[in-house]
């Protein structure tokens, strides 16, 4: 199954009506191109492989 490409105007417009957010039109590109940069980053993490032995922490604590 291929993988769909994320729309992150789609998101931003789908998010703010479910949270009844309103984004100023001069917001919008901004919002969405830190929605694009924060799932670049998110992908990095999701898509990084551990091995078979390693758990993920469940609380981190410093």
């Amino acid at each position: 199954m291929a993988e769909r490409e994320f729309d992150a105007e789609a998101h931003v417009a789908h998010m703010a009506s479910v949270m009844g957010l309103t984004i100023r039109p001069e917001w919008r590109e901004g919002v969405v191109a830190n929605m694009k940069a924060t799932a670049r980053a998110a992908g990095l993490v999701t898509e990084f492989r551990l091995e078979e032995h390693v758990e993920p922490a469940p609380v981190f604590e410093p």
